[in-house]
C-alpha cells in the first residue's frame, strides 16, 4: 500500500520534469502511441521500490546484492530512454548485474548437477544458465511493453502470483520484494496512458522477476527444476520472445529490429481488437498461466492439463495470425485431417507429406518400415511376457536393544519387537525412529 502511495505521488512530477527534457517516447516501427509521453515512468517505481525496501525489508548480503544489480540494470535502461543505447552496451548492462547477484549475492541455479560431468563443469554451466535466465526474463518483460499498461499489468499479475506461492510455503522476504514492487503505475499507465515505463522500468522490473524466481519464491530449494514455475507464469513474455526470434531468424532479420508482429500487435491489428481488449485479453492468459503455477502446488494432474490445453490455444493462434510465417501451421493441418474445411490448409499441400508420398510410390519403404515395426513390437511383447518372474525373497532386519537404555526406551523396544512380529511396517517405521530419538 505504501509503494502503491509513493508511485502514485512520484509518478506525476517525474513525467513533468521528463518531458520539460526532453525524454519522450520516439515513434518507430514498433510504437503506435501517439502525442508527446514521458518514457521514464520507471523512474517512479525504481524510486518507490527504493523507499519500500529501506522502511520493510532487513537487508542481507543476497538483499545488497539485489540492489546493487537492480541499481546497475535500471542506469542501464535510464541511460537508453535518453541517449538510445547499442544493443551490445545494453546487453554488457545486463550481464554486470546479473555478475552482481551471483557472484556477490551467490544467488544461482543450485543442485543443478548434469550426469556423466564433473561437478565443477556443472556449476560452470549453471552459472551460464543463470546469467541466460536473467538476461533473457528482463528482455522478455521489455519486448511486451508495447501497448498501454500491459507490461506493468503483466508484471503486477506476476509479482502478485509469486507472493502468494511464497507465503504458502511461509517464504515472507520473497513474498514482501514481490509486493514492493507491484506500485500504482498502472494508474497512469492504462490506455489512454500518460507516462510509459522506458527501458528504466521493464528492463528493472523484468530483472527483479528473474532473480526472485532463483530464490526459489517459495519452492524448498532452488534447483534447475525450480525454474519450471516462473517459466509457467511468465509464459505470455518468453513465448513472445521465442516467437519473435525464430520469426526474425526465419525473415533474416536482426533480433533488436522493431517489429508490429508481437502478441499485442497480432491481438490489436489481425483481430482488430484494439487496445484495451487486446491488453485486457493477455492478462486473462497470464491469470490463467499462474493459476497453472499455484495449482501444481496442489493438484499436478490439474495443473498440467490446463497448462498443455493452454498452450495449444497459443499455437492455434500462433498459426492463425501468421506470427511466424504464412507457411508455418503444423497444428492446424493435422486439425484438417479430422474437420476438413476448405479454410485450413491441407497435409496433402505440404512439402513434407508430397515427398514422403514420392518415396513411397517407389520403393515402398513407408509400407516395409510399418510392417517391421509391428512384427518387432510383437515379437518384444510376445518375449516380455514370456519372461519368468523371480521374486526376491525379502530381506531380515534384526531390530538389536542398546545398552544402558532409559525406561521410555524399554518400552519403545518391547513395542517394537511387538509391531515386527506382526508385520506391521508402518508402526515399525515410527517405533524406530522414536527409539533412534
Amino acid at each position: 500500500i505504501m509503494t502503491f502511495i509513493v508511485s502514485l505521488i512520484l509518478v506525476p512530477f517525474v513525467s513533468k520534469i521528463s518531458k520539460q527534457l526532453g525524454i519522450i517516447a520516439h515513434t518507430n516501427k514498433r510504437t503506435i502511441h501517439k502525442g508527446t509521453i514521458a518514457r521514464t515512468g520507471g523512474y517512479a517505481i525504481y524510486a518507490s521500490f527504493l523507499i519500500g525496501t529501506m522502511i520493510f525489508l532487513k537487508t542481507d548480503t543476497q538483499i545488497n546484492a539485489i540492489l546493487i544489480g537492480g541499481f546497475i540494470i535500471f542506469l542501464t535502461g535510464f541511460y537508453d530512454d535518453i541517449h538510445d543505447l547499442s544493443p551490445k552496451l545494453k546487453m554488457l548492462g545486463q550481464i554486470v548485474a546479473a555478475l552482481v547477484v551471483i557472484i556477490y549475492g551467490d544467488i544461482s541455479l543450485k543442485g543443478a548437477i548434469i550426469p556423466f560431468l564433473p561437478s565443477n563443469i556443472s556449476h560452470v554451466i549453471a552459472i551460464i544458465v543463470t546469467i541466460g535466465w536473467i538476461v533473457g526474463i528482463s528482455n522478455a518483460v521489455n519486448l511486451i511493453d508495447g501497448l498501454d499498461g500491459l507490461c506493468g499489468g503483466i508484471s503486477i499479475i506476476v509479482l502478485v502470483t509469486i507472493s502468494l506461492t511464497s507465503l504458502t510455503y511461509g517464504r515472507t522476504d520473497i513474498s514482501s520484494l514481490s509486493l514492493l514492487l507491484a506500485g500504482g503505475f498502472l494508474v497512469y499507465n492504462f490506455h489512454p496512458a500518460s507516462v510509459f515505463l522506458g527501458d528504466c522500468g521493464a528492463l528493472f522490473i523484468g530483472f527483479m522477476i528473474a532473480v526472485i524466481s532463483l530464490l526459489g519464491f517459495g519452492y524448498k530449494s532452488s534447483s534447475f527444476f525450480t525454474l519450471g514455475a516462473p517459466i509457467v507464469v511468465l509464459m505470455v513474455p518468453i513465448m513472445d520472445t521465442i516467437i519473435a526470434i525464430i520469426r526474425r531468424k526465419v525473415h533474416h532479420k536482426s533480433f533488436s529490429e522493431a517489429d508490429k508482429n508481437h502478441l499485442h500487435h497480432k491481438l490489436m491489428f489481425s483481430l482488430e481488437l484494439g487496445q484495451t481488449k487486446s491488453v485486457l485479453i493477455l492478462y486473462t492468459v497470464t491469470i490463467l498461466f499462474s493459476l497453472c503455477s499455484y495449482i501444481y502446488l496442489y493438484d499436478k494432474i490439474a495443473a498440467t492439463i490446463l497448462f498443455l490445453t493452454l498452450m495449444l490455444f497459443f499455437e492455434v493462434f500462433v498459426e492463425a495470425t501468421n506470427m511466424i510465417d504464412r507457411k508455418y501451421k503444423p497444428v492446424l493441418t493435422i486439425m484438417n485431417i479430422f474437420i476438413k474445411s476448405e479454410y485450413l490448409p491441407s497435409i496433402k499441400d505440404t512439402k513434407p507429406y508430397r515427398r514422403i508420398v514420392e518415396k513411397a510410390k517407389k520403393k515402398y519403404a513407408v509400407v516395409f518400415l510399418i510392417v517391421v515395426a509391428i512384427v518387432f513390437s510383437l515379437v518384444f511383447f510376445i518375449n516380455k511376457d514370456n519372461t519368468p518372474k523371480t521374486n526376491k525373497p525379502e530381506q531380515t532386519i534384526e531390530y538389536k536393544e542398546v545398552a544402558h537404555e532409559t525406561p521410555l526406551m524399554s518400552n519403545i523396544y518391547n513395542q517394537l519387537k511387538t509391531a515386527v512380529s506382526r508385520n506391521k511396517k508402518e508402526d515399525i517405521r515410527q517405533l524406530v525412529a522414536a527409539y533412534f530419538i
